[in-house]
């Protein structure tokens, strides 16, 4: 990629596991997997008795997929996900033009 680069707007988010007992497995260039992070917050009094909240929770994964960064983390693999950030459906434009031509047919 250094010397090569990569596509027009394209960044890499890159994921570290920690280490397990074999060390890290390797490198898996793969997609986002599905899932959120479920906040909880937690209550605190800091060293000079003043309130405050820690953020902690936990994620949810719903894509078990071997093919996903959650996948290569769990299984002790460098993830690389190939990023965009145009967050366009672009997909979905042919229905809303549908839509709103009907929308405004009446």
């Amino acid at each position: 990629m250094l010397n090569g680069g990569l596509p027009r707007y394209t960044g890499l988010n890159v994921n570290i596991p920690v280490p397990g007992p074999e060390g890290i497995r390797g490198i898996r260039v793969v997609r986002q997997g599905e899932g959120r992070w479920e906040e909880e917050f937690e209550h605190r009094i800091d060293p000079r008795n003043k309130d405050y909240f820690w953020i902690t929770g936990h994620f949810k994964n719903y894509d078990g997929l071997p093919d996903t960064d959650l996948f290569a983390l769990d299984n002790g693999y460098i993830s690389v996900v190939p990023v965009h950030y145009d967050l366009t459906a672009h997909h979905a434009i042919p229905q809303l033009k549908n839509l709103l031509e009907d929308v405004q047919e009446q």
